[in-house]
């Protein structure tokens, strides 16, 4: 059982990081959690503005592609844990630029493991957690189901260097003996999800009468994981998992593209008033983006049965609480959307 004094966390103004710390920030004031953030278009404090004047917290402006930076948190702050969300995450702008997808997902996890690596020794009470994706294993057929022993097999820059990036954590445990456990886990959504992503931006589109971009046929399959269930399932690995190990996490609720953005119109609808009809009427279909993986699909049984994890919310119990969220914080979303955000979204599905 590992029981951190401080841990860093990168990547902590994101998405999943954000939901985190929101979460295990207020529920254990023993522990100092230090946000180490580049603070990139992705990222907002505001995600974080419950949180920013506890004892037990931390910001630290920094990229994980920066060694002095990094330098300078192990030595303010002497961290004995640390938890690896920071990185670039988005398939199509990994199409469109892979090169950041490099630099931060691979060469900034070498950077983080070289300061944990000298930092701490290798003792075996401090932790490297890592987490990664469902997408390093490639496409399923309509049947099967991803388990911790499937052959990686990515098909976008994004993908390879996630993959990349969990054969060096797994290698620095095998030479160094260093402390760390990986998670894979399937596709999240939840609050504070900056709208590049399907939920995201269905909702808000839909929230505002706008199009609904849906790649190529919309059947897709993805298993979806509420965000606040996988943030249970890092800390469950953190304290509970064996080093050396991996784990999957996937939330037991596959549905096709088209079938998420049906439930969201419907959702949303529902907690508007407007009709869901109309809001279908949204849907447009887009060219599909190159290498679009058909299905994903997580085996949890591991973490289930060997650490006592499993999902709380179901689908469509975690997607009401979601829309319910959107709709309650509209100055969020008033703050993150940026100019370089239109930019992005024009840029990327006003010519599909």
């Amino acid at each position: 059982m590992v029981t951190p004094n401080t841990i860093v966390v990168t990547g902590g103004a994101g998405f999943i990081g954000s939901n985190f710390l929101n979460l295990m920030v207020p529920r254990h004031p023993e522990i100092l959690f230090v946000n180490f953030d580049a603070l990139t278009y992705a990222g907002n404090l505001a995600s974080l503005e419950s949180i920013k004047d506890l004892p037990n917290y931390r910001f630290e402006h920094g990229d994980i592609r920066d060694r002095e930076a990094i330098k300078r948190v192990w030595e303010t702050h002497k961290p004995d844990c640390v938890v690896h969300f920071a990185a670039e995450s988005h398939v199509d702008r990994s199409i469109s630029g892979p090169t950041d997808f490099i630099e931060t997902n691979v060469v900034g996890t070498l950077n983080l493991l070289e300061a944990f690596r000298a930092g701490t020794g290798g003792a075996t009470s401090t932790r490297f957690h890592h987490i990664s994706t469902d997408e390093v294993f490639g496409a399923l057929g309509d049947e099967g189901l991803f388990t911790e022993e499937t052959r990686y097999d990515p098909s976008s820059p994004y993908s390879a260097s996630k993959a990349s990036s969990d054969h060096i954590v797994r290698a620095y445990h095998r030479t160094y003996g260093l402390p760390v456990t990986i998670t894979n886990c399937s596709n999240n959504y939840g609050p504070r999800h900056f709208p590049e992503k399907l939920v995201p931006l269905m909702i808000l589109n839909t929230m505002e009468g706008k199009p609904l971009p849906v790649y190529g046929s919309g059947l897709n399959v993805r298993d979806w994981l509420y965000v606040a269930d996988h943030c249970e399932a890092i800390w469950t690995v953190l304290t509970q998992g064996v080093p050396g190990e991996t784990y999957n996490v996937g939330g037991n609720a596959e549905k096709t593209n088209l079938d998420v953005v049906h439930s969201i119109c419907r959702m949303v609808g529902e907690e508007t008033g407007k009709s869901y009809d109309d809001l279908a009427g949204l849907i447009t279909y887009v060219k599909d983006r190159p290498g679009h993986d058909f299905r994903y699909a997580i085996d949890a049984t591991k973490i289930r049965t060997e650490l006592g994890w499993e999902p709380t919310e179901t689908f469509e119990s975690g997607l009401r609480k979601t829309v319910r969220w959107y709709i309650e914080n509209t100055n969020w979303i008033d703050q993150i959307r940026s100019g370089e955000y239109r930019s992005w979204i024009e840029k990327n599905y006003s010519q599909r």
